[in-house]
C-alpha cells in the first residue's frame, strides 16, 4: 500500500499549500475520493469549503465543475435538457454541469427539495434519466457538498434519503491563532489557489480505488462495524438509525483509511475513528432528545464507548 499513501501525500501537501492545517479534513475527503462516495462539508460562511473542493479539484486531473445552488434552480439546470434543433429537425441533448468527474454542489440546501433530488441517481448509480433517456456519467465521480447550518431562512433542510447518500459529513472549524496569523500573511499579497499545479491524472486515481479493494477485513471488524451500527438503531434518544447503507460506508471508509496509513488490512481503530463522521448525520433524533440538547454526535460517541472492541 506504499505506493497509495504516496499518492494521497502528494495531493495532501499540494493542497496544504492553500488550505491551513487541516490535514485530518483533507484525509476525510480522499477516504471519501478513494472509496467512491460523496461528502457533505458543514460549516458556518467563511471556513474555506469551497476553497478546500478548488484545491482539490486543482490537485486532480479531473474534469471539475460548480453548482451554486439557488432557491430558483431547476432540475433540469443541474442534469441536462433536451433541445429541439431546428437544423435537422431532431431533438439533442444539452448535459448539465453534473457530467463532470468532481462536482462541487455549493450551498446545497439554498435549493428547493425537487432540485436537490436531481443528484440522487447521480450520487447512487453513477448516472441521470433525463426524458427516459439514461446518460452514465464519467469515471471517477464525486460530488463534494456545502451548507451552513446556522442559516435557517431561505434554506430547504436536506431529507433522510439525500443525508444517506453521503458518505460523510464534516465541518472544518475554526483556525488556531497561529494558523489565522499565517493565513492573513498568505493572502497579503496574491491568493495561494493560483499556484496549485496537478499532481496526479484521473487514470492514477482510478488505480488507487481498485486498490482500495485489496484491503483485508477481518470476521471480527465485520461484527464490530455491524454492532454499531444496531447500537445506533436501538438507542432510547432515537428514532431512526444508521441504514445498512451506513454499515457499508463505515466498512469502505475504513478500509480506504487503512489504505491511507499504508495498511493493507483494518483495524478496529480504524472504524472508531471514522465512526462520527460516517454514522452520525444518518441518525435521526426524537423530538424530546433534541429538546433536551442531545446531539447525534452525542449518541455515537455513546454508542462506541458501550461497543466491546474485537482484540
Amino acid at each position: 500500500m506504499g505506493d497509495l499513501a504516496g499518492f494521497v501525500q502528494k495531493i495532501i501537501s499540494n493542497m496544504e499549500q492553500v488550505i491551513v492545517g487541516k490535514k485530518e479534513i483533507i484525509k476525510l475527503i480522499l477516504v471519501s475520493l478513494l472509496c467512491r462516495g460523496h461528502l457533505l462539508l458543514e460549516d458556518v460562511p467563511g471556513m474555506g469549503k469551497t476553497m478546500m473542493v478548488r484545491a482539490l479539484a486543482k490537485s486532480l486531473g479531473c474534469s471539475f465543475n460548480r453548482i451554486q445552488f439557488t432557491p430558483d434552480l431547476l432540475p433540469s439546470d443541474v442534469t441536462g435538457v433536451w433541445i429541439f434543433n431546428q437544423k435537422n429537425s431532431e431533438f439533442e441533448f444539452r448535459s448539465g454541469p453534473v457530467m463532470a468527474q468532481l462536482i462541487l454542489a455549493d450551498e446545497i440546501n439554498r435549493a428547493s427539495p425537487k432540485t436537490q433530488a436531481s443528484l440522487l441517481e447521480c450520487m447512487e448509480e453513477g448516472q441521470i434519466t433525463v426524458d427516459g433517456v439514461t446518460h452514465r456519467l464519467p469515471r471517477p465521480f464525486l460530488v463534494l457538498a456545502t451548507q451552513n447550518p446556522m442559516e435557517h431562512h431561505g434554506t430547504f433542510p436536506l431529507p433522510e434519503a439525500q443525508m444517506d447518500r453521503f458518505i460523510m459529513r464534516t465541518n472544518l472549524g475554526y483556525p488556531s491563532y497561529e494558523e489565522e496569523i499565517f493565513i492573513l500573511q498568505r493572502l497579503e499579497q496574491r491568493h495561494p489557489i493560483e499556484a496549485i499545479k496537478q499532481v496526479v491524472d484521473a487514470e492514477e486515481l482510478i488505480m488507487m480505488q481498485e486498490k482500495v479493494q485489496e484491503v483485508l477485513v477481518d470476521a471480527a471488524i465485520l461484527d464490530y462495524i455491524v454492532r454499531i451500527v444496531l447500537a445506533t438503531r436501538n438507542h432510547h434518544e432515537v428514532v431512526l438509525g444508521a441504514s445498512p447503507r451506513g454499515s457499508l460506508s463505515l466498512l469502505r471508509t475504513a478500509k480506504a483509511f487503512a489504505a491511507i496509513e499504508g495498511r493493507n488490512y483494518v483495524l478496529p481503530d480504524d472504524v472508531k475513528s471514522l465512526a462520527q463522521a460516517t454514522l452520525a448525520h444518518r441518525i435521526v433524533l426524537r423530538p424530546e432528545a433534541l429538546y433536551r440538547g442531545c446531539t447525534q454526535e452525542r449518541v455515537v460517541a455513546e454508542v462506541l464507548e458501550n461497543a466491546e472492541i474485537p482484540i
